[in-house]
């Protein structure tokens, strides 16, 4: 229990996967003696920004931070932008990631994939492999509701056709394409239950923790926050349920800075080792107000480079907890993160129509596994939005367009002297006018696969977080995608394949929206920076109660999407904090059948 000088039980600092397990299972334990921090704010359902001037302002750019991001946000620096997208540029490599309570799973693309059991043989302590987390892997499927996309076969309207593209690619490649489960709503009895039956498209109904979500639209807009909540983010699975149900409190908007031990007399000792409890200081960014709090113990789950900085700042600057590893920063992963685009080839791919990914191809990661060249090959979507602003913006096929504008318009000359109707040909020049537009044959192939895991990550000159990535070590698995999306071109029949936008720069740069490592799992602080141990699990090397959960703890890149490992590591340290061991239920009574919820 918290002594008389302490605020809480434990402080969560980060909303992501990480985050919104532990806050979810130790309300479980602690309730209302529970606080969970998060720098972004809520995005209830419809609340995700469409228009142009709304999406401008969709960045992360808060007064005062001093951090290197595209000249377009960093323009506004005169003002605090608190959106979703946080975008950092970096030697070698940039990145995306998010801020917003729920963190990457806002914008992530759904997929849940569990990595080969091979890939836990180099780099990971002998005590985290794949059977030790595969009871962690079964509950974190179960409550982000991992199934693929319901069967097409007796209901047209869910037909994807780019799924069909990408399966016949692997088909002619030789390689194997799988349906990809997917953390997206179809209806209780379809994601939740094991049923075959998905709930109609845009229909509503409360999902198993009492949180309301629409059975998926199809929109293709996972990327940018869903307006229906079809997406089975953290706000509506994990967070729900340790707010709603358990009494955990959360604040949003909120930035720490700073993490103090604290001494027998409950005061600031920065020889302390965290027995008895912190102090963690941070800005409501609302009132633009420091403010503080006491805890018993601390969660970091602030994402790899939030996690990363603040350690390091708190080591290096602060001088607050000088006990940290001397590795943190170390053994940094962009998980191999590719992403490429073939426009206008000769086979329909509709990128505009259904959830972002749901197929994924295997190179060498699950079948004659290749640790330097492993990886998935997946589809995507994007907003049909973005489509009519490729269309007005995008010069091919311009000379197309305006003769079938002509042949419209010479239809449409010839009906009016025949007729006098001015209208009776307007939809054929419609037609003609759109028919065929570039995105409906252009395909966006995402890749991750297995880098070589060896960036450093260090604080700049402005005590920020900064990234050193030594590209070349990593080539091969770059190489060895590549190559595959030119294979790709030639099947499509397209003339062009443009790896990253940044690939062919001057200075060639990768784009992470995957970052991993910093503070890995270790069997000792001359390895890592957290605990392997299970009596110790996750937590730092040197201190007491101070635990990290999130994408910065893996200790190499996993090639899948990464979203899985993270959940399940970190319901095996929450699982170590409380002594509670989870199960998919989060805590909750079964709900009753539907029907008789309806009924009542």
């Amino acid at each position: 229990m918290t002594n008389g000088t302490l605020d809480y039980e434990a402080v969560v600092i980060g909303s992501g996967f990480g985050g919104s397990v532990n806050f979810c299972r130790l309300a479980q334990k602690w309730g209302d003696k529970v606080l969970l921090l998060e720098r972004g704010k809520r995005y209830p359902m419809g609340s995700f920004p469409r228009t142009p001037q709304q999406i401008a302002n969709n960045f992360w750019n808060v007064e005062g931070e001093d951090i290197d991001r595209p000249q377009h946000i960093r323009k506004n620096s005169n003002q605090s932008l608190r959106g979703m997208f946080d975008v950092r540029l970096f030697k070698k490599m940039d990145a995306l990631f998010c801020a917003g309570l729920g963190g990457g799973s806002l914008i992530y693309a759904n997929v849940f994939l569990e990595p080969p059991e091979e890939l836990f043989q180099q780099g990971w302590p002998a005590t985290v492999n794949k059977a030790m987390l595969q009871p962690y892997y079964h509950v974190a499927r179960a409550v982000l509701g991992a199934r693929p996309v319901p069967s097409w076969e007796q209901e047209p309207r869910r037909k994807i056709i780019r799924t069909e593209l990408f399966q016949a690619f692997a088909k002619h490649e030789g390689r194997t394409s799988t349906l990809a489960d997917i953390n997206v709503f179809f209806g209780n009895q379809y994601s939740y239950e094991g049923g075959n039956t998905p709930l109609d498209i845009g229909v509503q109904e409360k999902n198993r923790y009492g949180a309301q979500q629409t059975s998926c639209t199809y929109c293709g807009e996972c990327d940018v926050g869903c307006n229906t909540h079809s997406k089975n983010t953290l706000d509506l699975n994990y967070l729900h349920a340790g707010e709603k149900h358990h009494g955990g409190k959360i604040r949003t908007e909120c930035l720490v800075d700073k993490i103090v031990p604290l001494n027998v007399a409950g005061e600031d000792d920065a020889s302390a080792n965290g027995s008895h409890g912190y102090r963690i200081e941070f800005k409501d960014l609302n009132l633009g107000q420091v403010q503080s709090c006491k805890t018993q113990r601390v969660i970091i789950s602030a994402g790899t480079f939030g996690t990363n900085e603040l350690l390091l700042r708190c080591r290096d600057v602060f001088k607050t907890l000088p006990k940290l590893s001397a590795q943190l920063g170390r053994w940094f992963s962009g998980n191999g993160d590719f992403l490429s685009f073939v426009p206008d080839g000769q086979k329909p791919a509709d990128p505009n129509y259904g959830p972002v990914i749901t197929q994924y191809t295997d190179y060498n990661l699950f079948k004659d596994f290749k640790r330097n060249q492993g990886f998935v090959f997946e589809d995507a979507s994007y907003p049909s939005f973005l489509a009519w602003y490729i269309e007005g913006v995008f010069p091919a096929g311009l000379l197309r367009k305006t003769l079938r504008l002509l042949k419209a318009g010479w239809q449409w000359l010839k009906n009016f002297c025949k007729t006098g109707s001015w209208a009776g040909s307007l939809g054929f020049l419609f037609h003609e006018l759109l028919k065929g537009d570039l995105s409906y044959k252009s395909s966006v192939l995402l890749c991750m696969g297995l880098d070589h895991g060896d960036g450093t990550l260090t604080l700049n000159k402005q005590n920020r977080i900064d990234l050193d990535w030594p590209q070349d070590t990593s080539m091969p698995v770059y190489q060895a995608i590549l190559d595959a999306g030119n294979r790709y071109k030639e099947f499509v029949k397209a003339k062009l394949f443009i790896p990253l936008p940044t690939w062919n720069m001057p200075v060639r740069h990768n784009v992470t929206v995957h970052a991993l490592g910093g503070c890995i799992l270790a069997d000792n602080p001359e390895q890592g920076v957290v605990s392997a141990d299970p009596q110790h699990r996750g937590e730092a090397f040197g201190y007491h109660g101070l635990y990290i959960a999130d994408g910065s703890i893996l200790p190499s890149a996993v090639g899948a999407n990464p979203i899985a490992t993270i959940t399940a590591t970190a319901e095996w340290i929450a699982e170590g904090i409380t002594g509670i061991k989870p199960d998919a239920s989060l805590g909750i009574p079964a709900p009753q059948p539907i029907v008789q919820e309806l009924q009542s």
